[in-house]
This record gives C-alpha cells, sequence and structure tokens, in this order.
C-alpha cells in the first residue's frame, strides 16, 4: 500500500491527483518502434543476401527473434503509455512510469534547473511535446513524453514559477 494510500485509509484528506499523459503518444510510439524493428528485421536478413558468411537457420531463428520481441513490445505500448503518470506536490514533482519495471522519482522543485520542451516532427503532427526536467543530479532528471502541447507549455511555466520561489529560500 503507498503512503498516499495508507493516508486515505487512515482517514486524512489527502487527495492524490495523477495526472496522465496524452493517450495520442500511442501513435508515436507505434511509429517508431516499427520503424526500429522493422530495420532489426532488414539488418538481420542481410545474411540471406551472401549464404556463405552465417547459415540460413542462424538467421531465420534471428529474425524470430525480433519479431517476437518486436510483438511484445507492441502489445505492452498502451500498457506503458497508461502508466506514465506526473503528480504535482507541494513541495515537489513525481514522475512514475514501467508496467513490468516500474520507477517513481521526485523532483524538489528548489532543485529544478531547467525545464525544457522537446518536440519531434511526429510530435508536432500529433500535437504533443515532451518535458525534459534537468537537475544537477543525473540520475533524477525526468523526461515527461507525450503531453498535450497546450499543456505542457502551461506545465512548463507552473514548474519554473514553483522553482523560483522554493529557490528564492536558499
Amino acid at each position: 500500500m503507498s503512503k498516499a494510500d495508507t493516508a486515505v485509509a487512515e482517514g486524512e484528506s489527502t487527495e492524490v491527483t495523477w495526472r496522465g499523459i496524452s493517450p495520442k503518444h500511442m501513435v508515436d510510439e507505434y511509429v517508431t518502434l516499427g520503424f526500429v524493428f522493422t530495420l532489426l528485421a532488414g539488418v538481420t536478413l542481410l545474411p540471406l543476401l551472401s549464404p556463405n558468411v552465417l547459415p540460413s537457420v542462424v538467421t531465420w531463428i534471428a529474425l524470430a527473434l525480433v519479431v517476437t520481441i518486436a510483438v511484445v513490445n507492441f502489445i505492452l505500448i498502451p500498457f506503458r503509455v497508461r502508466a506514465m503518470r506526473y503528480w504535482l506536490r507541494d513541495d515537489d514533482f513525481v514522475f512514475r512510469r514501467g508496467v513490468i519495471f516500474q520507477r517513481q522519482v521526485a523532483v524538489p522543485y528548489g532543485r529544478l534547473q531547467l525545464v525544457d520542451i522537446n518536440r519531434g516532427p511526429l510530435s508536432r503532427l500529433l500535437g504533443l511535446a515532451e518535458i525534459r526536467l534537468v537537475t544537477a543530479a543525473a540520475s533524477s532528471g525526468v523526461t515527461i513524453p507525450g503531453i498535450v502541447m497546450a499543456d505542457s507549455e502551461a506545465l512548463r511555466d507552473e514548474l519554473v514559477a514553483l522553482a523560483e520561489s522554493r529557490r528564492a529560500g536558499l
């Protein structure tokens, strides 16, 4: 049971307001993974052009492995996108992601050095952006993909304002 769930179970009025990313991000993930696995499958099939390099059985086994990994990744995309959540708490920003291997990072507002918005061509086409929070510690940096552009600008402004107000007390 998480701390927030425990607080609610004990009767405290703590309300957890996790925000999710846009479901449109699934399209971005499908296209990107489709491109990567198509390239991998093509490279895997190259030894068939010159049969003296590898036995064809090895090539077909490698292709089957690439296809299996691709199918598993394609099945997991919706679950991964739904698992990405963020929460603006009083003192820090919390981001969680992951289905099988879960990761949750809390970034104190006073430690934020940069809030960056990135948009690739496909993200621009979908009206999405990626927010990157940078701190001095490399392990606590957070990248949140699939935020609607208008929301990402508002979130950036809010995070910068919170970071400035927390840093003023240092």
